[in-house]
């Protein structure tokens, strides 16, 4: 009797120093990324001096605003890591089951992290964001006392009436989609159906958002790609460019010092600034290139567009292979489970080769949702500028983030990127069950990222050649319409 107390006492031991493990392994996780999106925030955020006395307030209304974005972003960031981080564990589990050094790495702890994702993210989606934004504009109420707490209490009571006003909505579509008694009795229940119904929606609405922007970013890879990249010299001769340019920058400068100079010289001075300005960036960019080495233009360059050619043609083939696979198997359909086994099978029939494979597609796809969705003319002035951001802007460009990263598991397993079930409340979502959707999603993908991809390679292929030999310094010609009315 004795020993099977000290047993269940050991093993309730082992449990305690398991789960204060796992929380010191979170907590050292998100702080490291709480640091790094605090550096990022800082790097974009518009200075703002507060000198004044009266100014207090407002100081520190901004560090509080930028402490909650800066943990939504964190929280984002995790969410875009937390794939590619379940699916490494899972191949270092099955390459050393017995090392003690890595015991740590267990399915309980990746069980965790997704459902402190999960939890964080709705967190910040439903009351941390809009409570930054509105505590930004608050003053308080109109007689009352000014001060933090006056803010607070006008920020507490508009985030209040807004989530009443979203919960009556949700409510309604949900009675008005459900007929039988057993769902009428739920929508009474508040943590466990309308909670995750509502961030189910917001989850849906972040894969389509990727669905939109992830082909356009995939296109726009090239066009990045090329301008941060030394392109090789084809057919053009640079040193001619280059000197051709800086006579072009010292005449405009000339004329600049001349309309000083002289007051009766007519000259629109702006204009020549302006124009000054492009020639000089143009001469950097012409002698970044002629200072380039020959491996930098002729071999890096190839092998940067080649990559992104071949991560873009697998992508697409893994999404066709997936397709054919949901007419003939069930089991290709995405699901949910409740606990995840880790260290028994790979996750891809290519081992461990398929898997890092699956992890770089997840980032990249990643990757290109971001840039398509900055490059999207809906969403172009939310782009940051460093040290010019303001704060509104920011929370927006946060709340873009984390509903684009939320919706990154779901995407990859929907699309077919990886094997890798949902864990936790990830795999709750009630249209992940529906063959139509997933069907005709994996079809849209294929289908968008194939006509963005034809049709930026044709324009970016016809530019370059009009550029290459010269074509684009030929005058155009003029219309007969043009030719034929002249002036009396």
């Amino acid at each position: 009797m004795a020993s099977a107390e000290q047993d269940a006492l050991a093993l309730r031991e082992q449990l305690f120093h398991e789960r204060v493990r796992e929380c010191i392994i979170c907590t050292l996780l998100f702080t490291t990324l709480y640091i790094l999106c605090h550096f990022i925030i800082t790097h974009f955020k518009k200075h703002t001096d507060f000198t004044a006395e009266h100014d207090d307030e407002d100081a520190a209304v901004n560090r509080i605003a930028l402490g909650l974005c800066t943990f939504t972003l964190a929280v984002a960031l995790g969410a875009v890591l937390l794939l590619p981080f379940s699916i490494i564990s899972n191949e270092v589990l099955l390459s050393f089951p017995r090392n003690y050094y890595i015991q740590w790495l267990n399915g309980s702890l990746v069980h965790g992290l997704w459902n402190l994702v999960f939890l964080f993210s709705n967190l910040s989606l439903v009351f941390l964001m809009p409570f930054a934004y509105f505590f930004t504009e608050s003053e308080g109420f109109a007689g009352s006392k000014k001060g933090i707490m006056a803010r607070v209490y006008e920020t507490s009571v508009v985030l209040l009436l807004l989530t009443l006003l979203v919960l009556g909505m949700v409510w309604v579509a949900s009675a008005i989609m459900c007929n039988d008694s057993a769902s009428r009795q739920s929508l009474y229940d508040l943590w466990e159906y309308y909670l995750p119904y509502l961030y189910s929606c917001i989850s849906l609405s972040g894969v389509l958002l990727l669905l939109l922007c992830t082909p356009f970013g995939l296109s726009t890879m090239f066009t990045v790609m090329g301008q941060l990249l030394v392109k090789p010299w084809l057919l053009e001769d640079l040193d001619e460019q280059l000197s051709c340019t800086r006579l072009e920058e010292a005449t405009v400068s000339r004329r600049i010092c001349s309309g000083k100079a002289f007051c009766w010289l007519n000259l629109n001075v702006e204009l020549l600034r302006e124009q000054l300005f492009a020639i000089r960036t143009k001469r950097r960019k012409l002698e970044l290139r002629h200072r380039a080495s020959p491996w930098q233009r002729n071999l890096g360059y190839p092998l940067a567009m080649l990559g992104l050619l071949a991560l873009t043609g697998t992508s697409v083939l893994i999404v066709c292979f997936h397709v054919l696979e949901l007419l003939l198997d069930d089991a290709a359909m995405p699901r949910g489970i409740r606990d995840a086994s880790l260290g028994q099978v790979s996750f891809s029939i290519f081992g461990s080769f398929g898997a890092a494979l699956q992890v770089v597609l997840i980032l990249y796809l990643m990757v290109s949702s971001v840039v398509g969705f900055y490059s999207s003319p809906l969403f172009t002035r939310l782009l940051p500028v460093r040290q010019d951001t303001p704060l509104t802007k920011i929370i927006g460009n946060c709340v873009s983030l984390l509903v684009l990263s939320s919706a990154l598991p779901v995407f990859s397993r929907t699309l077919g990127i990886t094997r890798f079930d949902l864990l936790g409340d990830f795999g709750r979502f009630n249209w992940l069950g529906n063959f139509y959707i997933v069907f005709l999603y994996n079809m849209g993908f294929a289908a968008l990222t194939t006509l963005c991809l034809i049709k930026r390679v044709s324009w970016a292929v016809q530019a370059e050649l009009i550029r290459t030999f010269g074509l684009h310094k030929l005058p155009l010609p003029m219309p007969c319409s043009r030719c034929l009315t002249k002036p009396c």
